[in-house]
Parts: C-alpha cells; sequence; structure tokens
C-alpha cells in the first residue's frame, strides 16, 4: 500500500478526480449503470427497479446484463462475480519482507482468468453511463467491491449508493427512494487498509516460513497470518491444558428413599466427595428415617434472541450438524434467492423497518407455527450493527435443496420464536434430610410451551413426586468417577471463542478455522493439533512470539473499526497503521531470517511425521492388480488433483481418478464394540469408500470403482457431457474450462 511518506496514497481517489479524467476529456452516454456483486443480485435488482420489464442483454461472451427504463432515462444493471481486484505484489523478485504491492485485475491470473469477461463487460457499459451507482453487499467486502470498479474501471472518483438488507422488491424500492449520495468511504478505507495488512501480515510470514523449510530439501505450504496465528495459539493452550490434565478420583452419593404415600426417589448428596475415607459416613444411613420437604416455584424462560451469524452458525452445528463455513455458504444461497437477509451481520435486533407483522403473515403459507407468535414486538439481543439488522426470513419462498431447506427452517423457527411469549415451567425440589445432612433431587415440569413449541431445545419434562415428611431411606449408592479434561473446541465453538476474543471478523472466522484444515495444522470435528500445528506455535513462541499475539490483531481490529467509522472519509490514520505494520513485519522477518535453520529444522521434523500420518491414514486397500503395494490417495501438485495409485509405482501404474474439488480421504466407520476406525467398504464391490470434504458442503461418500454399479450412471453422463465439448475451445487439465471450474 502506497502512504503518503512513499508516494501517493488512495485519498486522491475520493477527494479529486484521477488525472486520466482531467488530462483527457471523457465523453459518456446518457445511461445510469448500477453496479452490482453477483449475477443473481443484479437480476434481482433489475426486476425490482424496473418492475419486471427488464430487458437481459448477453454480450458476445455469454455474461449478461440488464437494461430497463424508469422516470425517463435508462438504466444498466451489470455485475461483477464478488473481487474483481486483488491485492498483488507489483515486482518481480522483491526483498523479503517485501511492501511492494498494489490493486491488480485478477484476471491476470490463472485462476482468476474467467473474470476477464466480467471486467470487459463493466468497462463497455461504463463507456455508455454518465451517472454510476453501487448496489453490491453493504459490508467492508461490498465497498471495496464495488469502490474499486468505480474507481479502476469507471474511471470514476465517486458514485451514489443503495443499502439493503435483503434482496427484496419492497427492500430495493425503499432503498432507491433513499440513495446515499456518496460511496461508503470510511467502509471503504477500512477494507482497503486491511486487504494491505493481510497481505503483509499473511503473505510475507507465510514466505518466511516456507523459506525456512525449504531450506532442509522439504516442501510444503504453510501460511500463517495475524488471525490465523492467534487463532491456532489458542487450540494450542486448550491442547496442553488437556495434555497436562492429570485425571483425579471423586465420588457420589445417592440415596433412595420412600414415604409414607409409597413414592419412591433418588437424591444425591451435593457435594462430590474427593476423599475415599469419607464415604464411610454414609454407610449407616440405609434404615433411617429422615424428612423430606419440596419447594416449588415458577419460571419464565425467555424466547430466544434473533440470529447473529455467529449465533447462526453455533445452532446449525448444534442441530443440523452444518460446519460454520457450510452454514455460511449456505446462508449466502438463501440471501441471493431473496429468501432471508443478509447473513453476515453481529445484529441481534430486529427493527420495526423490516415488516414484522407481513412478514409473519407470508410464512402463514410455510408453516403452522405462526399461530404461536403472539407478541407484537420481538425479543432483542444485546449487540447491534449499523449495517444490517438481525438474520431474518422474508417470507418469499424459492425451490431450495435439502441443506437450505434445513438452514431456512431454523432460521423460520428461530424468527416466530422471537415473537413468543416466555414459557413457563414449574420447578420442583425435594430436599432430605438424613442425620443433618441433606440430600437433593430437581424436576421440571413444562406448564406452557409457548416459543418451545416452535423452536428446537434442550427443555424435556423431568417431573419428580412431591414429598413432605417423613421418609425411610432404602438403599445407599455410590458412584466412582475421574474428572475429565476440558472438552476441544469444534468447528463453531472456536469460532464463537474467535468471536468473544474480538479476533477476526464475522464474515472471516469461519474461513480462518477452514484454513487451518486445510493447512494440516488441525484435525477432526472435535479439534486436535496435528504434529505440524504443535510444531508451528513452538516454534512461533520460541522464534516469533508477536505472530500469535491476540492483543496486537485486536489493537488491530479496532483501529479498523475506528477507520470505517470515519464520516469524512479518508484520514491519515489509514497511513498510520500501515507504517506500524510495516515496522512490525520487519522486526519479525529479521528474526526469521536470523533463525532460518533451526526454523526449518523444526518444522521439516514435524513435516515429515505428518507425511507419514497422512500417507498411513490415506491407504485403502491392496492393489486388484498387482497385489503388492496398496492404493493410496495421492495429491498432484501440478494439476492440484487428488488421485489414487498404487504405492508400488514405476513397477505398477495402476491409477484411479477422483472428484477435481475438494479434499480426499477414506471413509472411516467403527469398530463394532469399540473407539477404533476402519476403512468403511462399497456394498456394492467391496471397494473402500471415499469422503470428498469440500468447503460450504456436506461430505459426500462415493465408490471409486469406475466399473461399480454405483457409478453406471455417473459414467454415462460424464461420457455424453466430455462428447458435447470436444467442440468447445481448450479445456484445463481437468477436462473443464475456467469458467465451469467456478461455477462448480
Amino acid at each position: 500500500m502506497k502512504t503518503k511518506k512513499d508516494t501517493k496514497i488512495v485519498k486522491e481517489v475520493s477527494s479529486k478526480p484521477k488525472k486520466l479524467n482531467k488530462e483527457k476529456k471523457v465523453t459518456y452516454g446518457n445511461n445510469t449503470l448500477i453496479i452490482c456483486e453477483k449475477p443473481q443480485a443484479s437480476q434481482k435488482i433489475a426486476a425490482a427497479l424496473s418492475n419486471n420489464t427488464e430487458e437481459l442483454i448477453k454480450d458476445k461472451n455469454g455474461v449478461s446484463y440488464f437494461q430497463f427504463n424508469r422516470d425517463g432515462k435508462s438504466f444498466l444493471v451489470g455485475c461483477a462475480v464478488g473481487h474483481l481486484f486483488g491485492i498483488k505484489q507489483t515486482v518481480a523478485r522483491a526483498e523479503f519482507p517485501s511492501f511492494e504491492v498494489d490493486w491488480m485485475p485478477n484476471y491476470e491470473s490463472k485462476t482468476g482468468a474467467y473474470t476477464k469477461k466480467y471486467y470487459d463487460v463493466l468497462k463497455h457499459l461504463a463507456q455508455d453511463s454518465n451517472e454510476i451507482i453501487v448496489a453490491t453487499d453493504y459490508d467492508v467486502e461490498g465497498e471495496v467491491i464495488g469502490w474499486n470498479v468505480v474507481r479502476f474501471i469507471c474511471k470514476r472518483d465517486n458514485a451514489k449508493r443503495m443499502k439493503f438488507s435483503s434482496l427484496t422488491k419492497d427492500e430495493l424500492q425503499e432503498s432507491w427512494n433513499n440513495l446515499q449520495p456518496t460511496i461508503n468511504w470510511g467502509e471503504a478505507y477500512a477494507g482497503e487498509t486491511r486487504h494491505f495488512l493481510d497481505w503483509f501480515y499473511g503473505i510475507n510470514l507465510s514466505r518466511g516460513l516456507m523459506r525456512a523449510i525449504s531450506k532442509t530439501g522439504q516442501f510444503r505450504i504453510l501460511s500463517i497470518g495475524r488471525v490465523q496465528g492467534p487463532a491456532l495459539n489458542i487450540i494450542y493452550e486448550k491442547e496442553m491444558i488437556i495434555k497436562d490434565f492429570k485425571p483425579e478420583p471423586y465420588w457420589q452419593v445417592f440415596l433412595r428413599v420412600r414415604d409414607l404415600n409409597k413414592q419412591k426417589l433418588e437424591l444425591k448428596f451435593p457435594k462430590d466427595l474427593t476423599d475415599e475415607k469419607e464415604l464411610a459416613r454414609f454407610k449407616y444411613l440405609k434404615g433411617q428415617k429422615g424428612v423430606a420437604k419440596t419447594d416449588i416455584t415458577t419460571e419464565q424462560i425467555s424466547a430466544p434472541t434473533p440470529f447473529d451469524l455467529t449465533t447462526l452458525q453455533t445452532e446449525s452445528y448444534r442441530y443440523l450438524g452444518m460446519t460454520p463455513s457450510q452454514t455460511l455458504a449456505t446462508a449466502q444461497a438463501l440471501y441471493l434467492d431473496g429468501i432471508i437477509s443478509y447473513p453476515r451481520t453481529s445484529s441481534q435486533q430486529y427493527p420495526v423497518g423490516i415488516g414484522y407483522d407481513k412478514i409473519l403473515k407470508k410464512l402463514q403459507k410455510f408453516t403452522t407455527m405462526v399461530k404461536y407468535a403472539v407478541n407484537q414486538k420481538p425479543t432483542e439481543g444485546a449487540k447491534t450493527d449499523p449495517a444490517h439488522p438481525a438474520i431474518y426470513p422474508t417470507g418469499d419462498l424459492k425451490e431450495m435443496n435439502e441443506q437450505e431447506k434445513k438452514l431456512y427452517d431454523l432460521i423460520v423457527k428461530r424468527f416466530i420464536a422471537c415473537f413468543c411469549a416466555p414459557a413457563v415451567t414449574e420447578n420442583k425440589k425435594v430436599t432430605v434430610n438424613v442425620n443433618g445432612m441433606d440430600f437433593n433431587a430437581r424436576g421440571l415440569k413444562i406448564i406452557d410451551k409457548n416459543w418451545l413449541s416452535v423452536y428446537p431445545n434442550s427443555y424435556k419434562d423431568e417431573d419428580i413426586p412431591t414429598m413432605n415428611g417423613e421418609v425411610s431411606v432404602e438403599e445407599i449408592r455410590t458412584e466412582e468417577k475421574m474428572t475429565k479434561p476440558p472438552q476441544r473446541y469444534s468447528a463453531a465453538s472456536l469460532v464463537k471463542e474467535l468471536e468473544k476474543r474480538d479476533l477476526g471478523t464475522k464474515a472471516t472466522r469461519s474461513n480462518i478455522v477452514e484454513t487451518l484444515y486445510d493447512r494440516g495444522y488441525i484435525k477432526e470435528k472435535s479439534i486436535e493439533l496435528t504434529p505440524l500445528g504443535l510444531r508451528i506455535i513452538e516454534t512461533l513462541q520460541k522464534y516469533s512470539p508477536t505472530i500469535i499475539d491476540e492483543e496486537l490483531t485486536r489493537k488491530i481490529e479496532k483501529e479498523m473499526e475506528e477507520i470505517s467509522g470515519a464520516k469524512s472519509g479518508w484520514t491519515e490514520k489509514e497511513n498510520v497503521v500501515v507504517d506500524e505494520a510495516k515496522v512490525i513485519i520487519r522486526k519479525i522477518a529479521k528474526g526469521i531470517l536470523d533463525n532460518l535453520d533451526k526454523i526449518g529444522s523444526s518444522l521439516a521434523e514435524a513435516n515429515a511425521e505428518v507425511y507419514k500420518q497422512q500417507r498411513e491414514e490415506n491407504t485403502l486397500t491392496e492393489c486388484p492388480v498387482c497385489h503388492k503395494g496398496k492404493l493410496r490417495i495421492m495429491f498432484s501438485r501440478k494439476t492440484k488433483r487428488s488421485f489414487i495409485s498404487c504405492d508400488a509405482y514405476p513397477a505398477c501404474k495402476t491409477i484411479f481418478s477422483l472428484p477435481p474439488n475438494g479434499l480426499m480421504k477414506p471413509a472411516k466407520k467403527k469398530v463394532e464394540g469399540g473407539e477404533d476406525e476402519k476403512n468403511e467398504l462399497c456394498m456394492e464391490c467391496g471397494f473402500p469408500m471415499i469422503m470428498a470434504l469440500r468447503r460450504g458442503k456436506r461430505p459426500w461418500k462415493f465408490c471409486f470403482n469406475p466399473k461399480c454399479k454405483t457409478n453406471e450412471a455417473w459414467a454415462k453422463k460424464r461420457e455424453e457431457y466430455m462428447k458435447s465439448k470436444e467442440s468447445d475451445a481448450k479445456p484445463g487439465e481437468d477436462g473443464l474450462k475456467e469458467d465451469e471450474k467456478e461455477e462448480d
């Protein structure tokens, strides 16, 4: 990022027109261009603002845009496909650490080549337009996407702004009627600063680690960043607590009594005993008399608060088994279909403006549970978000896949529950005193379910008899138990912990967790550190503790908030934050370079251990061709694809292809009667099953045997597909063109 101290600052973009427009007078057309973030959004915005009179136009490369007339003016609606620009290094061979970076079109990279046609269409539409309106998602990333299109493609210094939280016709029309006069400069500058900082930390520090391990002759893609480091350290700290935990025995004492009405009840001594000798004083209670007393109270359990993104992710994991990244991807799809409001929100409040009554009325077509929504105002949580309300269903319905239906159902139930009356329970506590010692039993009876009839919950009727007066002790029972270490994090609870510690943003936390999995630093649903993850943290603690410093990351996040909240747009704060980061990164880089051999040796040792484990874990079965080697899941760095081959290569060249996307691993199932696992076999042919893990999607199990009956339909479909593509443009290595890869 170019600072004031260097050459020029991005401030020039907002404060005055670019020199290009000053030096050469540009004549624009008479249209107004509306810039959207995704194709789906552009279609909905065009339909809403034109009252469904929009005309669909396709350019020669198949990119769609829309044209409509309104109030005597012509409007064009074009779209990006997310970010059309990214931070890239501007020099071929930069020193370490490098700060020679700037915004570059993503189409210049092989993976982003498909964005070129969208770039070209927007450029063409901008030349035909005299006014620009940004209609990207109203958040930091959406602002950066829109701003980059405005300044780099449209060559303008500003634009008007639509602000909306759902893609419904009513809200989009309301947004149009209340256009903001300028881009949200605070969010734009905060977003740009964040992009530069993430590159400075992530790329430089990751290169440092990879330089160290490559010096040992090994290769592995390693990454670390200003949030990724502290996140991994949080897992490490929990792992150390679990490792150092020493189980200790304790005892629980239970008492069974019978009253004069022949009612029986088991009660528990309220204190766990840590000394076995203490059990002696309970041995003589059997056959003795005691006095029972029952206390009954009623309690109101308030309805849950509206969904913010983190709560949606944790509840989705709890009730649907969806990971945070799967939840976010699914929620984003529902938003683009106009079915729910914008999911990347921190708010736990519904403003009146969303139209409670109208939404509840629409939902009556979807569920009968609306009858429980008796309150005029919803419950509210403490958290707010200046950009978007809490997540809510719009009441509009579209065709959904199974995963989308489940998440939508959960969001609908949560929304309705927020308008329900509190649940009412009767709480019963029975206390029995024997020889001066109290024993307790608790029961719960749900009197009025109210919101419990709508939203998933753990409340259950566990009523116990009412006892008062004399009781007889019929039995004394003791249980010996061992103390347990704290539970490991799940993906959902780790996202919640990151939020609690103010690390990362609502939009990035789930991606950070996914990256830790992808890099091989953590594994399993109940998150465990791998040897590599353990060694990364131990190495950083010794040689670069700043990388895992939570306080540093929190400080940066607070500075981002200050920049985002600036009303006047650009301030000197951006330059200060970037300059401070450069000082810190240079210091970290020096520590890495000074200890390159030690760091490399440490990481290489862990990498070798991980490689050995992965080799063992990815071994499937004996090769059916040579019967000497074993089939293993392999990964090609050249094609970036997994495949299965015999480890007796080159003597045996048996190979099986696998789908092009996702992490491939053997499907496992537990051995009956134990905790051990074994490879799961195909019911049809007996081949080991493979599990494909794709970001944002549910795991998929399949048989890799091409001759298996389960693959007959797939093989036929693929053969037909390949024949239909023979006359198309030159395919990539996996048989798919770049645009098809993106859509997949």
